[in-house]
């Protein structure tokens, strides 16, 4: 799997949207570690919660990886939409859990309680 592209025809097209991707993956990931790390999630065996944060974290090493590269080639280079894809997922995963976390504690704590 490579993980970056040469050549793209549009340096300045990167830099608009692929830092900000970059920056974004970042960010997300980063919110998805600290869920895990500080909330039990009921509804997850611990295995399944351990799981799913050791991907995450692989995943910040690999988009810490892309945009490093990415600066240091001054957005010269692309990253493969193979590579793009599995984090996409994996942060719809997590969207998905803390989305269902957070409703089932607010079913268990209903406003004006």
């Amino acid at each position: 799997m490579t993980m970056f592209k040469s050549g793209l025809p549009d340096p300045d097209l990167l830099k608009t949207v692929l830092e900000p991707l970059l920056n974004d993956f970042q960010d997300w990931f980063a919110r998805s570690q600290t869920l895990l790390e500080t909330e039990e999630i009921p509804f997850l065996e611990a295995a399944a919660q351990a799981d799913l944060l050791n991907r995450v974290k692989q995943a910040q090493r690999e988009v810490s990886t892309a945009k490093s590269l990415f600066l240091a080639t001054e957005g010269t280079v692309g990253v493969e939409m193979a590579v793009l894809v599995p984090w996409h997922q994996l942060l719809m995963e997590c969207w998905r859990v803390a989305a269902r976390f957070r409703a089932e504690q607010a079913a268990n704590f209903p406003a004006g309680a």
